[in-house]
């Protein structure tokens, strides 16, 4: 796993993966791409230590997440959450675009780790126990983040649609 080959091997198969999570959680696609840059680079540096194609994913997973909340910390208000524009990164599979483009904005408005949880949990599709992993957390914190965030995110759904619903 230690080739040059081997490490652009390892980038192309994992690179939407790591900006995906990092545009999802920032919301700004030149500083998703730079975190993604960085997180590779720190690949790079580590790929020695990695033992396998999974641990390579869960690695990159854990990285990705622990500095797109770093560096969310270090950059919180330099760019109010409602004059970011959200870009997607897929074409969307839901058919309202209008509810994807609020439900994007209600979760950018959650704080660090519990929208971090949420972007794994239903964006990465990852369950409780592997979240837990890649954030450094105990399960029970992870669900604790989960159900307050979909409740939190359904009663601003719900305030703001009316009959809108989770």
């Amino acid at each position: 796993m230690g080739s040059p080959e081997a490490f652009v091997d390892l980038v192309q198969r994992h690179q939407s993966m790591v900006f995906s999570m990092a545009y999802s959680f920032l919301q700004d696609r030149s500083a998703a791409e730079e975190l993604a840059q960085d997180v590779f680079l720190e690949l790079h540096r580590n790929l020695a230590s990695l033992q396998s194609r999974l641990h390579v994913v869960n690695w990159l997973r854990r990285v990705t997440a622990h500095r797109a909340i770093d560096r969310q910390r270090k950059f919180r208000f330099l760019t109010p959450l409602v004059e970011i524009k959200r870009e997607p990164v897929a074409p969307a599979v839901q058919h309202d675009p209008i509810l994807t483009e609020v439900l994007g904005q209600m979760i950018a408005s959650l704080p660090a780790k519990q929208r971090m949880v949420v972007i794994l949990r239903f964006q990465e599709d990852l369950d409780v126990a592997d979240i837990a992993r890649t954030l450094d957390m105990p399960e029970r914190r992870v669900r604790s983040y989960l159900h307050w965030s979909v409740a939190l995110l359904r009663e601003k759904l719900t305030r703001r649609g009316g009959g809108i619903s989770l």
